[in-house]
């Protein structure tokens, strides 16, 4: 069977990055190269909510130059998307035009739903149907995704604006941040949080808790899970207690010096505080005493759903796709939605 070499391009509210993979219809998709451009767009919102002119000129240049990379890796197919800083910007059909004219590359803005259900989806496949009812978790820079079902499609999906680069930008005054910050923090993300636990117990107690992402990873290995060397097949769990005692020992240091800590990045050591009080007050929330943190996430569903949709094996688009310049990553009959959204 033909495998095809795909590239996902994910527009985030920290980073851009390429996922490039060899894959096909059934298969495990293998991955080739990946890279990464530090942005943070959604730092460079300006007071009215628009995408500055420089953050604009950043995201062509690091766009034109990832379509580059796809196409000297052999990408037969790029797969591109954005997510909330692009999404949120009172500008952003502007600066998608712009990028599409400038590029050729479609950018296609996700809703926090389709964030989660894609997001599901790669667990789903990733952990099988042994695992029964899944609850999935992912804390990106603008929002906080949660999905939980029995089938590839959850029953239940939401997004909230709760993401730690956000968080950090509008809840913190101080570095590190203030006792009263942090305590006002949690106090008010348990309020947020109440609805949507209110929401997924009535779907039913979830058989296995699933946390994906770089917020969730990291975290969790800074309380004792296997480094990234071990390979993604290395069981990881985070625990309430653990994640508990993180949060006090971080909460109390410098971006600085937290990014001297082994396994968290320069590029978002400021926002890991953020991070780990969402997480925990997530976990609080929805009563977890622990979770598993699973190696597939947004791009990897975004890939699973276009290998779904072709015609065959030896067929590398989806029915009736735009030629391999950038499109669009899937069918999901679902766009532009905000806020907390419930399937």
């Amino acid at each position: 069977m033909h495998a095809v070499r795909l590239g996902v391009l994910d527009v985030g509210s920290n980073t851009v990055h390429l996922l490039v993979v060899d894959a096909h219809r059934g298969a495990h998709p293998t991955p080739m190269s990946s890279e990464k451009s530090v942005l943070r767009l959604a730092e460079q919102l300006d007071g009215a909510g628009l995408l500055t002119r420089a953050g604009a000129d950043q995201l062509v240049r690091t766009v034109a130059a990832t379509k580059a990379s796809a196409a000297r890796l052999g990408c037969e197919d790029l797969m591109a998307f954005a997510t909330s800083a692009v999404r949120e910007a009172g500008n952003s059909a502007e600066v998608l035009e712009r990028v599409r004219s400038e590029t050729g590359v479609d950018l296609e803005v996700l809703s926090g739903e389709d964030e989660a259900r894609y997001t599901f989806l790669a667990v789903r496949r990733w952990y099988g149907w042994s695992a029964g009812r899944l609850l999935c978790l992912d804390i990106g820079g603008g929002s906080l995704e949660l999905a939980v079902g029995v089938d590839e499609e959850p029953e239940q999906a939401c997004s909230l604006p709760l993401g730690a680069g956000r968080l950090t930008r509008t809840r913190f005054r101080h570095d590190p941040p203030s006792r009263s910050e942090v305590a006002g923090t949690a106090e008010w993300l348990d309020e947020q949080l109440a609805p949507v636990a209110k929401k997924l117990r009535r779907v039913g107690p979830p058989d296995r808790v699933v946390a994906t992402s770089k917020t969730f990873r990291t975290l969790a290995r800074l309380t004792g899970a296997a480094p990234s060397s071990a390979g993604p097949r290395a069981r990881r769990v985070l625990t309430q207690a653990g994640l508990r005692q993180l949060t006090g020992f971080i909460s109390r240091m410098s971006a600085h010096d937290l990014a001297e800590l082994e396994g968290v990045g320069a590029s978002r050591a400021h926002q890991l505080v953020a991070g780990a009080l969402v997480a925990e007050a997530t976990m609080r929330a929805l009563s977890l005493g622990e979770l598993e943190i699973c190696p597939w996430a947004l791009r990897e569903g975004v890939i699973l759903r276009r290998l779904d949709h072709t015609d065959g094996p030896d067929d590398g688009a989806e029915p009736g796709a735009a030629p391999a310049r950038g499109r669009r990553p899937g069918d999901t009959g679902r766009t532009g939605r905000h806020g907390a959204r419930w399937s």
